[in-house]
């Protein structure tokens, strides 16, 4: 599973990457999350509000901070 924060690198950014990282290793996940702090990579993805996660090229959360339950439900699906 390929994961992707996408975010200018702003606190609510950070903390996805981190309550990403979190349930990933909880869960023992197997998945690369990268964070992409490019604005015209993140461009490519259409969103005009971050933060955003990426799940194997889909975005699947923009514009807001999930919960640490959201972020699992979503990954362990």
């Amino acid at each position: 599973m390929e994961i992707k924060i996408l975010g200018p690198g702003c606190q609510n950014c950070q903390t996805l990457y981190k309550v990403t990282r979190d349930v990933v290793e909880q869960n023992g996940i197997d998945a690369t999350i990268t964070k992409v702090e490019d604005i015209m990579e993140i461009m490519t993805y259409g969103i005009m509000s971050t933060p955003a996660l990426v799940v194997d090229g889909k975005v699947v959360i923009k514009g807001r901070l999930p919960s640490q339950e959201e972020i699992k439900k979503i990954l362990t699906q």
